[in-house]
C-alpha cells in the first residue's frame, strides 16, 4: 500500500521546512527586484551592504556575542565557508551582476542554478545518492531553468558577465548550504555570525573606498532597509536555516528553482518584462520539479 510521505512521525518537522523554503524564495523574488532597482539610485553595493549585514548584526547582536565571533565548537573553514557562500563575498558577487541584468534573467542564472549545485556537492563530496523521484525533479528543475535561459539568450544586451557572476554565486551559495548543516550551528546562530563578520567586512571597504549613503534619499534607503536588511538579511537567513535543518541541504536549495519563475513574474509586472507561454511554461515545470526534489510529493510504501 502505498502512502504519503507526511504520514510519518516527521511530517510537522518536514511542514516547517516547507515553510521556511517557500517564505524563503518569495522574499528572494522580492529581493531580486529591490536590487535590481538599486541600480537607478545613488546606493552602491558597499551602501546596501552596510544596510544588508548591519540591520541582523544589530538585532542578533545578543546572539553573537554569547557565542562569540569564533566559536571554539566550530571548525574555522566552515564558518569561512558560510560568511563567504551567503555572506558578504556572495553579497558583493550578485549584487554587481543584478545591477546590469534584467530581473528575470537574474533569477534564472542565479536562483536556478542553485538547486543544481547544491546536488552536484553532495553528490561529489558527500556521498549523497538522490532518490529517482528526486532525480527527475532535478531534471525538470534544470528543462525550467533552460526554457527561460533560451528565452533570455535572445536579449543582446545581457552582458557576459552575467553567465560567470551568477552562476559563481550560486555555487557559493550551495556551499554555504552544506556548510551549515554540518556545522552545528543554530539557524539563529550561524544568521548572527554571517552578518556580524559580513558586516564587518562591509565596514572596512566602506574605509576604504567610501560610501554614497549620505547623497540617497531617505525613501531609498527605507527601501532597502526594509528589503535588504530585514527581510533578506535576517527572516530569509532564518527561513532558509530552518529549512536546511529540517529538509537537508540539497532539498532545502532546491526550493531556490522557485526564484526565477517568482522574478520573472514579477519583472513582468513590475519593471514591464514580457511574460508569455514561454515564462508559463517553464514556471510549469520548475514547479513541479521543486515538488519532486524537495520529497514533498515522495511516497512510501
Amino acid at each position: 500500500m502505498t502512502t504519503i510521505a507526511f504520514s510519518n512521525d516527521k511530517s510537522p518537522s518536514q511542514a516547517l521546512g516547507y515553510a521556511g523554503g517557500t517564505l524563503t524564495v518569495l522574499i528572494w523574488a522580492t529581493w531580486f527586484l529591490v536590487t535590481r532597482h538599486s541600480a537607478a539610485t545613488p546606493l552602491g553595493s558597499i551602501d546596501i551592504g552596510l544596510i544588508r549585514f548591519g540591520i541582523p548584526a544589530l538585532v542578533l547582536a545578543p546572539v553573537w556575542l554569547k557565542t562569540g565571533l569564533l566559536p571554539k565548537a566550530l571548525p574555522l573553514h566552515l564558518l569561512a565557508i558560510m560568511v563567504c557562500g551567503s555572506g558578504a563575498v556572495f553579497f558583493l558577487l550578485t549584487t554587481l551582476a543584478i545591477h546590469s541584468t534584467p530581473a528575470a534573467s537574474s533569477g534564472i542564472l542565479l536562483g536556478g542554478s542553485m538547486p543544481l549545485a547544491a546536488a552536484l556537492i553532495g553528490i561529489a563530496l558527500f556521498g549523497e545518492r538522490p532518490d529517482g523521484t528526486r532525480i527527475a525533479g532535478l531534471a525538470a528543475i534544470i528543462a525550467g531553468v533552460l526554457i527561460l535561459l533560451t528565452q533570455s539568450l535572445t536579449d543582446a544586451s545581457l552582458p557576459w558577465t552575467s553567465f560567470v557572476l551568477l552562476p559563481a554565486g550560486a555555487v557559493l551559495w550551495a556551499s554555504y548550504t552544506h556548510a551549515f548543516r554540518r556545522s552545528g550551528l543554530t539557524a539563529v546562530q550561524a544568521s548572527a555570525l554571517i552578518a556580524v563578520w559580513s558586516f564587518l567586512i562591509m565596514a572596512a571597504l566602506a574605509l576604504t573606498f567610501g560610501i554614497s549613503l549620505p547623497q540617497a534619499p531617505l525613501q531609498e534607503i527605507g527601501l532597502q532597509a526594509l528589503s535588504q536588511g530585514v527581510l533578506s538579511g535576517l527572516v530569509a537567513m532564518l527561513a532558509y536555516g530552518t529549512a536546511v535543518r529540517r529538509l537537508g541541504g540539497t532539498q532545502a536549495a532546491a526550493f531556490t528553482a522557485l526564484t526565477p519563475v517568482l522574478a520573472t513574474l514579477g519583472g513582468g509586472l513590475l519593471l514591464g518584462e514580457p511574460i508569455g507561454l514561454t515564462e508559463i511554461s517553464a514556471a510549469v515545470i520548475t514547479g513541479i520539479g521543486v515538488a519532486l526534489s524537495t520529497g514533498i510529493a515522495a511516497t512510501r510504501r
